[in-house]
């Protein structure tokens, strides 16, 4: 089976987002073996300045770096990514594990973004479209997407 790990830089919090994750999650079991692993955001003062900001995210991404295994397609989420149709994402999952990709991780940054080493060591930069989404709403709608294009490529009749 697949397996799939989705690396977040913090917590889901809010009782809604916990709920439709669970929910994604447990649909996701029957096409791929799904973990998240979480990695604490870094304190940032109130008005954090642009070296700070880059400094703080310099220390997500050594958390980050820790929960990637070895042996995986790496996949970050971020504003600059390639914003791919449903059917684009699928035929790119598909794809990977036609070629004996058997493990993909997909990272989502904070409210920051993530460092500019994780974006250029990943295999694919994934936008989510032009408009700004909170971090914790992108897990959701990732989780969303990926049971989309598991269900697109198995022939499905999720996607319409």
């Amino acid at each position: 089976m697949v397996g799939v790990r989705i690396v977040c830089v913090g917590k889901l919090k809010e009782t809604y987002f916990k709920q439709a994750a669970a929910e994604y999650e447990k649909m996701l079991g029957g096409f791929c073996a799904l973990e998240t692993a979480e990695v604490a955001p870094a304190p940032l003062g109130e008005n954090p300045s642009p070296r700070e900001i880059e400094a703080a995210l310099l220390r997500e991404a050594q958390g980050i770096a820790k929960k990637i295994p070895a042996a995986t397609v790496c996949a970050v989420l971020c504003s600059e990514g390639e914003a791919l149709s449903s059917g684009q994402f699928s035929d790119w999952l598909a794809g990977n594990i036609a070629r004996g990709h058997g493990h993909f991780t997909f990272v989502i940054g904070g409210s920051n973004g993530l460092a500019e080493r994780l974006k250029s060591d990943a295999a694919l930069r994934l936008s989510m479209g032009p408009m700004t989404f909170p971090h914790r709403l992108a897990r959701v709608m990732l989780l969303e997407q990926l049971y989309r294009a598991f269900s697109i490529a198995a022939g499905g009749k999720y996607h319409k």
